[in-house]
C-alpha cells in the first residue's frame, strides 16, 4: 500500500483532513466514498478532481465507493450555491445516472472482491424512507443549532435569495449516507471538495451521536484559475465528458490553453504521473516554454483516459489542420458531425448546390454568396495579397472558378483569411 494522504498532499490536492484520518488508512485497506449528483447526463471537467481522488484512493490499495445520488440530486446541495437549483424529475434523474455511471466506468475498476470499486445510488435506501422515520431516526440526533453553524448555511441566510427548508435539510440527508455506508459497507472515509467539509462533518457527526461509531473525513483544494476566471468554464460553457457535448478536440484544447501558472498545478492534479517525471517535464518546459510541453503532456493525458488514444489522435490532426500545415484528407475521414464540431464557433454560411453545381466565381463566392468578405473589391485585394485559401490551397485569381467537385465529403469547403481566420461554407 501507498500514503494515500501523502499522494494528495505533495500533488496540492489536500485541503482538509479529520485528525487521525491518515494513521487509519495507513492501517490497511479502507473503504471511502465521493458523492456525484445527477444535475446532468454528463459529468464535466470540474467533477475531475473528485475522480481523480478516487483513483488515487484506489491506487493506494483503498476500496472505493461511488455514490450518485438519485435521492440527493431531487433536492439539491446548497453549498457554494446563491440560489436553489431547479428541481429535477424522477425520469430526468434516471437518465442523467445512466450517463454518469457509464463515464466513471472509464477511470475506476469495477471489479468483484478486493479493492474493486462498487458504485451505489441513495435513493436504493431512500426510496422507502418516508419523513416521520427520517425526522425520528435521523433528525434527532443533529440540532438545528448545529445545523444553522455551517458556512452553506449561513452564507445563503445572509444572501437575498435565502434558503429554503429542501436545502437546509441537504446536510442531513447527505450525512445519513454516510451513516447507512458506515454502517452496512463499512465506508470509514467521506472525501469531497472543500466546500464539502461541513456536510461531510455531519455525517461523522452523525455516526457518532447514532451508533457512538467512528468515521473519517478528507477535502480536496478548489481548483481556481490563475487569472481569477471559473474553472472549467469556456466562452462556450462548461467543458463536459461527454464527446457529444464538448468534442475530443475541444477537450484537448482546453489543457492545451492552460496557462503556465495553471499548468503546473493542474499537471499534479489530473495525470498519474509521478513526482519525477513531472519535475522532468518542467525542466524541459522551463528551458522552452514556447513549445509549451506541460501543456502537451497535460493534454495527451488526460483526453486519452477521457475518451482514447483514438480521439487524442483526432484532437492534434485536428490543431495541426488549424493551425499548422495539416492535410485536407484528414478532414475526409470524419463524420459530417465531427466535422461541424471542429468548427463550432468558426462562421459557417450556407450555399446551395445547385449553384456550385454550375460554377461560382471567387470573388462571388466569397463576398455574395458568403459574408466572408463585405465586398468584391476587398475580396480582390486580400487574394492579389495571397491572404485567401479554399480547402487549403491558395486561391490565384477573383476569377478562380468553385464547383461541387471542390465539396469536401459533397458537402464542405473551408476558406481560411490569413492565418488563423477560418470559415466553412456548407452546401445544401
Amino acid at each position: 500500500m501507498t500514503n494515500f494522504v501523502e499522494e494528495l498532499r505533495w500533488r496540492g490536492m489536500l485541503h482538509d483532513i479529520m485528525p487521525n484520518t491518515e494513521e487509519k488508512l495507513n492501517e490497511g485497506m479502507t473503504s471511502g466514498y465521493i458523492g456525484f449528483d445527477p444535475t446532468a447526463d454528463s459529468l464535466h471537467v470540474g467533477h475531475l478532481t473528485q475522480i481523480m481522488t478516487l483513483i488515487h484512493f484506489q491506487n493506494a490499495g483503498h476500496k472505493p465507493f461511488a455514490l450518485v445520488g438519485g435521492a440527493t440530486g431531487m433536492v439539491g446541495d446548497p453549498s457554494g450555491k446563491s440560489d436553489e437549483r431547479n428541481l429535477q424529475t424522477p425520469e430526468m434523474i434516471e437518465h442523467n445516472l445512466k450517463g454518469m455511471k457509464k463515464q466513471l466506468a472509464k477511470f475506476l475498476k469495477f471489479e468483484e472482491g478486493g479493492n474493486g470499486a462498487v458504485m451505489v445510488n441513495n435513493a436504493d435506501w431512500f426510496k422507502d424512507m418516508n419523513l416521520f422515520t427520517f425526522i425520528r431516526d435521523v433528525g434527532k440526533h443533529i440540532t438545528v443549532n448545529y445545523m444553522m453553524a455551517k458556512d452553506s448555511v449561513k452564507r445563503r441566510l445572509e444572501g437575498d435569495s435565502g434558503l429554503s427548508f429542501t436545502e437546509f435539510c441537504y446536510q442531513l440527508i447527505q450525512g445519513y449516507d454516510f451513516y447507512h455506508l458506515w454502517k452496512n459497507e463499512n465506508c470509514l472515509v467521506q472525501m469531497g471538495g472543500s466546500d464539502q467539509w461541513g456536510n461531510i462533518v455531519t455525517g461523522t457527526e452523525l455516526i457518532r451521536r447514532k451508533d457512538a461509531g467512528t468515521a473519517y473525513a478528507i477535502t480536496t483544494q478548489l481548483i481556481k484559475k490563475a487569472d481569477g476566471t471559473k474553472f472549467g468554464k469556456t466562452e462556450s460553457g462548461a467543458v463536459w465528458l461527454d464527446p457529444e457535448k464538448t468534442s475530443p478536440y475541444k477537450f484537448y484544447q482546453f489543457w492545451l490553453n492552460a496557462s503556465d501558472d495553471d499548468v503546473k498545478k493542474w499537471i499534479r492534479i489530473f495525470t498519474l504521473k509521478n513526482k519525477e517525471e513531472i519535475e522532468a517535464l518542467e525542466k524541459e518546459h522551463d528551458a522552452a516554454p514556447h513549445l509549451r510541453i506541460l501543456q502537451k503532456a497535460l493534454a495527451e493525458d488526460i483526453t486519452i483516459k477521457t475518451h482514447s488514444v483514438e480521439a487524442l489522435e483526432t484532437a492534434i490532426k485536428t490543431s495541426e489542420f488549424l493551425f499548422g500545415n495539416g492535410s485536407l484528407e484528414f478532414l475526409k475521414g470524419l463524420s459530417d458531425k465531427e466535422v461541424l464540431d471542429i468548427f463550432d464557433g468558426i462562421p459557417q454560411y450556407k450555399i446551395l448546390i445547385e449553384e456550385l453545381g454550375a460554377g461560382i466565381d471567387a470573388a462571388s463566392l466569397l463576398a455574395e454568396k458568403s459574408a466572408i468578405f463585405p465586398s468584391k473589391g476587398e475580396a480582390k485585394k486580400t487574394i492579389q495579397g495571397g491572404g485567401v485559401s479554399v480547402n487549403k490551397e491558395k486561391v490565384a485569381e477573383m476569377a478562380q472558378i468553385f464547383t461541387a467537385d471542390h465539396l469536401i465529403n459533397d458537402k464542405f469547403i473551408v476558406v481560411q483569411k490569413g492565418k488563423k481566420n477560418y470559415f466553412l461554407l456548407i452546401a445544401e
